[in-house]
């Protein structure tokens, strides 16, 4: 079926509220926040913006003993373009009729509502999954779906179903906003938000409980081509390199490179030197000229001219 508009690329920043009930994990807040936040830092501008609200608008105790600030109630949501529930435990609590009765009168202002982990349940009572596929935390699967016999329930890590989506726990929340950023901004960035946290994406349909799986839908020697680029971020290769160390002609990487991340080798591998450059400016002291050597620059004026065309500026005023 038809997804949302809101996974169509695009320029505009995307705003995503997130309601976070009572006894909600920080792992899940955490999951649906930072693939964002670092997918900004990559970009280099705002090209996801979030706010937290809570059923009434107060800090939200959260299962580890925290209070997560809100920006205010349910209704601060509105103008965002995708409503993101994420509910924990003691439901029959949180979930309150108020609540619902205020979840089911505001849905149809946004182009997507989800859930998180036991945020289903929230959006089953308010009768926003009747006749769509949806999925929940394993737990809970047997007892979602004997409950609601109008929904069609999966055992995915994630379900989009025009515009809905539900998501059966934190590391499912993290896939799919690495999927939200694959269908806005490409593999590329995807990947490499990925590989800031260390994971890589798995696909909505992949069983929750898995080993994780290597990137969907990308030739292994593209892959085996990204890893070569990322291992040698200090002492970048030719393409010809790249090329005959995965058994291909230089064409033909440039091909697959181009059907796989819309760009081409050396344009991947420049962008991955200057975001290294970028962190590196960002987040440690190190001079200039010792960034420049770190990502195979020649020189502090070469990461300069480089930099400055990416990212509108060079490195020292990004540093300052």
């Amino acid at each position: 079926m038809t997804e949302s508009a809101i996974f169509q690329p695009a320029r505009d920043p995307l705003t995503i509220a997130l309601l976070v009930l009572p006894q909600a994990s920080i792992l899940e807040v955490a999951s649906a926040l930072d693939p964002l936040r670092n997918a900004n830092r990559h970009l280099g501008h705002e090209a996801y913006r979030w706010r937290v609200v809570s059923p009434e608008g107060a800090p939200v105790a959260l299962t580890c003993g925290i209070e997560l600030p809100s920006s205010g109630p349910l209704s601060h949501a509105v103008g965002a373009e995708a409503l993101i529930v994420i509910a924990g435990y003691r439901l029959a609590e949180v979930a309150t009729r108020p609540l619902i009765r205020d979840l089911r009168r505001i849905a149809s202002r946004f182009a997507l509502v989800g859930g998180v982990d036991s945020a289903p349940w929230v959006l089953a009572r308010a009768g926003l999954l009747q006749g769509y596929r949806a999925t929940v935390h394993w737990e809970e699967l047997e007892d979602f779906t004997a409950a609601h016999p109008d929904t069609t329930v999966v055992p995915d890590r994630f379900v989009i179903d025009r515009n809905r989506v539900t998501i059966a726990g934190a590391a499912p929340a993290a896939d799919f906003m690495l999927h939200l950023i694959r269908s806005r901004h490409g593999a590329a960035l995807a990947r490499q938000v990925a590989a800031s946290f260390l994971t890589v994406a798995r696909p909505g349909p992949a069983p929750q409980i898995a080993p994780p799986e290597p990137d969907p839908g990308l030739d292994p020697r593209v892959a085996a081509a990204l890893a070569r680029m990322e291992a040698r971020i200090d002492a970048p290769e030719p393409a010809s390199a790249i090329a005959d160390a995965v058994g291909l002609s230089t064409r033909r990487l440039e091909t697959l490179f181009r059907l796989a991340l819309g760009t081409s080798p050396g344009a991947h591998a420049l962008d991955l030197r200057l975001q290294a450059a970028r962190r590196m400016l960002t987040d440690t002291r190190h001079p200039i000229a010792e960034v420049a050597l770190r990502t195979g620059f020649s020189s502090p004026s070469t990461l300069s001219r480089a930099f400055r065309a990416r990212f509108g500026q060079p490195p020292g005023a990004l540093r300052r």
